[in-house]
């Protein structure tokens, strides 16, 4: 026993039997069995009021399909972080007050994507309340300080002040829709979302001042594996901008909120690198559409994406989905490796977010199967 213990303090776990760690292990249990058992009874609701993404040239679905899945998404989180809170309330006035104002932003901007996703709305009321979200978050004392870049010239304050206002805006629009841009092909978002929610989470518990983040992202997480459950090819809901707004707005606050600082210099570097795949994908697509003539370049869908050209390649949605969910697990296990984590921590991690991932996808597939067998028996 106290060989297992020495091992978790290792892996930053201070006390494995204590109640900060089982705080964290319910989070995720209870937000990984809210969103997997709620989605069925909303996909059924969805279906019955309408709300549904019909087939086009850009989408997979040949049939109406329930786009509702990020509601269930933010159900999960929110009633895990509740539990949390009731476990182990966080007596620091500042973070509760931060941790609100993330809560609060997700809230609008779920809201904000559900809407859109039933009735459409244009790009600029989208970004304006993207904006508003992130203003949120600043004032509230969570941006980036652009002195504290590394490698960047200092800046005297009447020149940071705005420059870090602007930096910070830059950066949760742009992982915002960095994330829902890549929602094009079933199990990518949330696999990913999965993935980076878990480095994240395992990177911040090595930071003993580092409970709220912990909290936010066990409790994306959880959710995040629940949502997969339902969503793995042949996907049975999708999440929509709500969803995909949810996991790149609170991905990109966390990261403000200190999770992973270890000196003021990197407080950006690792989540950089940890969501390397949704930037790289979203940069390449707004430089080759603005080299087309674009003006508005995420205005104009195509199929230019990252998953778009590596599904043209596999055929295969299932094989997209895993290669993608691949190469963010390599991104996330070097922003670990840079950040310093002990080596045991960053396989342990990786062990656990493929296991895990294993396990969501060949239920889904086994349950398909069995779908699949029924029917030809009926017929």
């Amino acid at each position: 026993m106290d060989s297992l213990s020495a091992f978790a303090q290792q892996l930053g776990i201070a006390d494995l039997f204590g109640r900060g760690f089982f705080s964290v292990l319910v989070t995720f249990l209870t937000a990984w069995l809210f969103t997997w058992l709620f989605i069925p009874r909303l996909r059924e609701f969805a279906v019955q009021v309408g709300w549904a993404d019909q087939p086009n040239a850009r989408r997979l679905n040949t049939e109406p399909l329930p786009n509702a899945g990020g509601l269930a998404i933010f159900a999960g989180f929110i009633v895990s972080v509740i539990v949390a809170w009731a476990l182990r309330p966080i007596v620091v006035e500042i973070v509760n007050i931060q941790v609100l104002a993330i809560l609060l932003g997700a809230s609008l901007l779920v809201l904000v994507g559900f809407i859109d996703d039933q009735f459409g709305l244009s790009p600029l009321s989208r970004l304006l309340v993207q904006v508003l979200a992130a203003v949120l978050l600043i004032v509230n004392g969570l941006k980036i300080d652009f002195n504290a870049i590394p490698f960047l010239p200092l800046v005297p304050d009447v020149i940071n002040a705005p420059l870090s206002i602007f930096l910070t805006i830059l950066w949760i629009v742009g992982l915002t829709n960095a994330v829902n841009l890549m929602d094009g092909v079933d199990g990518v978002v949330g696999g990913v979302g999965f993935v980076v929610s878990t480095v994240l989470l395992a990177t911040a518990a090595q930071f003993p001042d580092r409970a709220a983040a912990v909290v936010l992202l066990a409790g994306l997480s959880g959710a995040a594996l629940g949502y997969l459950r339902h969503n793995f090819n042949p996907s049975r809901i999708i999440m929509g901008d709500a969803g995909a707004y949810l996991f790149g707005y609170t991905l990109a606050a966390v990261s403000l909120l200190g999770t992973l600082k270890f000196s003021a210099g990197a407080s950006l570097l690792v989540p950089l690198i940890v969501l390397a795949l949704p930037v790289l994908d979203t940069t390449q697509v707004v430089i080759g559409r603005l080299a087309r003539g674009i003006r508005n370049p995420l205005g104009h869908p195509d199929k230019t994406h990252i998953h778009h050209r590596v599904l043209a390649r596999t055929a295969s949605a299932r094989r997209t989905a895993v290669i993608l969910w691949g190469v963010a697990l390599a991104c996330g296990m070097v922003g670990m490796a840079l950040q310093g984590v002990d080596w045991r921590v960053t396989v342990v991690t990786g062990v656990l977010i493929a296991a895990c991932l294993w396990f969501v996808a060949h239920r889904r597939v086994r349950a398909q199967n069995i779908e699949d067998r029924s029917s030809e028996t009926a017929r």
